[in-house]
């Protein structure tokens, strides 16, 4: 298995839920971000990756849950890289309509809500 990104959940801003909730986002950010952008993000610490972004058919997984990538944004993957930011769109859409969107599979936001907190690991892997 190759990973394209690992990281680890440090904190859970106290408006993600209602990103889940209404938009069906989820926000990340690198740890150390001004804390009006901690508030709305789930924040990590990367221990691993690569510089190719990843491509739909590869697999985000929090914890043991896993929801396949079906669009990447033309700028998302240098946010990452650079800041830790992506905006995972749980829509399945095609298409990414915003350029720093990762879209994954429809998830209802319960289910994330059940699996993110402080030492969940977070990935991106590749397809087989």
């Amino acid at each position: 298995m190759e990973y394209v990104y690992r990281t680890e959940i440090t904190e859970v801003g106290p408006e993600v839920e209602e990103f889940l909730d209404t938009a069906g986002i989820m926000i990340t950010f690198e740890d150390g971000a001004p804390p009006e952008l901690a508030e709305i993000s789930i924040l990590h610490k990367h221990t691993d990756r690569r510089e190719e972004p990843p491509v739909a058919g590869d697999t985000v997984v929090i914890g043991d849950r896993e929801f396949r990538i079906t669009a990447v944004g033309g700028i998302a993957w240098k946010n990452m890289l650079e800041l830790g930011h992506a905006v995972f769109k749980f829509n399945g859409a095609s298409e990414a309509e915003l350029p720093g969107e990762i879209c994954v599979e429809e998830q209802r936001a319960g289910v994330v809500k059940e699996i993110i907190g402080p030492g969940v690991p977070l990935e991106i892997r590749a397809a087989d």
